[in-house]
C-alpha cells in the first residue's frame, strides 16, 4: 500500500495489524533512518537486542539472497516477533524481497532506500502489496521544516525571534538528523528556558554543512568555480543530498529575482536586500549586492530552467544525481563569470 503524506503520522504511530514489511525511502536519508528506527522500536525497544532485531545491508543480502527469508522466519529466544531491519536496497534486492515476504514466518521487515523513482521495482513492489507499506521521506521545506524547529526548541523550553526561525528554516532541511542535531545545539547554547536571536541561530548553524552549502552557491552566483569545488565538496560530504542542493540554489535565485524586479521598478538596492525575508546574515549582504549588480532578469531566469532541469534529470535517469548537481552549479558559474566579464 502507498502511504499518503498526510497520512504518514498515524500509520508509524500504529501501523495496520496485517502490514507485514515497510519501505522506507526518499532523498533525506537522516528522516529514513529516524522513521526506520521508530518502526523497528515498535517491535523492540531496543534495536540493538539481538535475539529480537536483526540487521542486514543490501550488499550482505546479495552475497546471501536465502538470508533474509531465514531471518523473517526465525524465532526469537527470548519470545516475542522479531525484526528484520533491510539498509542500503536497491532496486536489485526487490525479487528478494518479494520471496522472503511470501515465505513462513511472522518477521517485521524494514527496509530503508534512498529517493527512488514512481517506476521503481522495490517501491513498486510495497505499494502494490496489501501485506506490505511504502512510506516516503521528502525532504523538510515550508510548514514542515518549521514545525520540527519549533517543536524541537520546545522540548527544551527555548525561544526564538522571527528573524532566527527564518534564518534556521532558511539554512535547514536537507537532513532530518543534521536539522534536529543542529538545533539540539542550539538549544545547548540557549540553555533550559532561553531565548535566541538571529545571531545567535547564524553562530551555532554556520559551521554545520549549512554554511558550506550557502558557501557553494553563493561562489556559484559570483562566478568562482574553484570556490565552488570546494565548498560543494564539503556540503557533499557532511551529508548534503545533491537534490537538496539544487533546490537550495533555486530558492537563492528565486530571492535574487524578486530583488532585480523590485529594483528594475525603481526601489534602492540596500532597502530591498534590508527587507527579504528570512533575513539576510549581514557577513553575505555585500556579497548578494555584488550579484544584485551583476546579473540580469534574463540570466536569472534562464539559471532557474537550467537547475529545474537538473533537479528532474536528477530523479529520473541513471546518471549520478552528484555529478548532475556539480554540473548544474558549474554552469551557473560560468554564466556569472560571463557576466562579470561583461561588466
Amino acid at each position: 500500500m502507498k502511504i499518503a503524506p498526510a497520512r504518514i503520522a498515524a500509520f508509524l504511530a500504529a501501523p495496520d495489524p496485517s502490514c507485514r514489511a515497510v519501505l522506507v525511502y526518499g532523498p533525506d536519508g537522516g528522516l529514513v533512518r529516524e522513521r526506520a528506527l521508530g518502526l523497528v522500536r515498535r517491535v523492540s525497544p531496543d534495536p540493538a537486542d539481538p535475539f529480537r532485531v536483526a540487521e542486514l545491508t543490501g550488499g550482505q543480502l546479495s552475497a546471501d539472497p536465502a538470508r533474509l527469508a531465514d531471518e523473517l522466519a526465525a524465532q526469537s529466544l527470548v519470545g516475542g516477533r522479531r525484526a528484520v531491519r533491510l539498509r542500503e536496497a536497491t532496486d536489485g534486492a526487490a525479487p528478494v524481497v518479494a520471496a522472503a515476504l511470501a515465505g513462513a514466518g511472522d518477521g517485521f521487515l524494514v527496509v530503508e532506500a534512498g529517493d527512488l523513482p514512481p517506476r521503481s521495482a522495490l517501491r513498486k513492489l510495497f505499494e502494490d502489496s496489501a501485506k506490505a507499506a511504502a512510506v516516503p521521506c521528502y525532504l523538510d521545506e515550508g510548514r514542515g521544516l518549521a514545525e520540527v524547529i519549533r517543536s524541537t526548541l520546545a522540548a527544551r523550553r527555548v525561544e526564538a525571534t522571527r528573524d532566527a526561525l527564518e534564518y534556521l528554516a532558511e539554512h535547514l532541511g536537507g537532513d532530518r538528523q543534521v536539522t534536529r542535531s543542529e538545533l539540539e545545539k542550539l538549544a545547548l547554547f540557549a540553555g533550559d528556558g532561553g531565548r535566541v536571536g538571529l545571531e545567535d541561530a547564524a553562530a551555532c548553524v554556520g559551521d554545520s554543512a549549512a554554511l558550506d552549502l550557502e558557501d557553494a552557491i553563493y561562489a556559484a552566483l559570483d562566478g568562482d568555480p574553484a570556490a565552488l569545488e570546494r565548498a560543494l565538496g564539503r556540503a557533499l560530504q557532511e551529508g548534503e543530498a545533491p537534490v537538496s542542493v539544487l533546490r537550495a540554489a533555486q530558492r537563492h535565485l528565486h530571492r535574487l529575482q524578486l530583488c532585480l524586479a523590485r529594483v528594475a521598478a525603481g526601489d534602492n538596492a540596500a532597502d530591498v536586500i534590508r527587507g527579504l525575508r528570512p533575513p539576510l546574515y549581514f557577513k553575505l549582504q555585500d556579497r548578494f549586492a555584488a550579484q544584485l549588480r551583476r546579473w540580469t532578469p534574463a540570466a536569472a531566469a534562464a539559471a532557474l530552467r537550467l537547475l529545474t532541469r537538473a533537479e528532474l534529470d536528477a530523479k529520473q535517469t541513471v546518471y549520478p544525481q552528484e555529478t548532475i548537481c556539480r554540473a548544474a552549479l558549474l554552469d551557473l558559474a560560468r554564466i556569472a563569470g560571463s557576466a562579470r566579464r561583461a561588466a
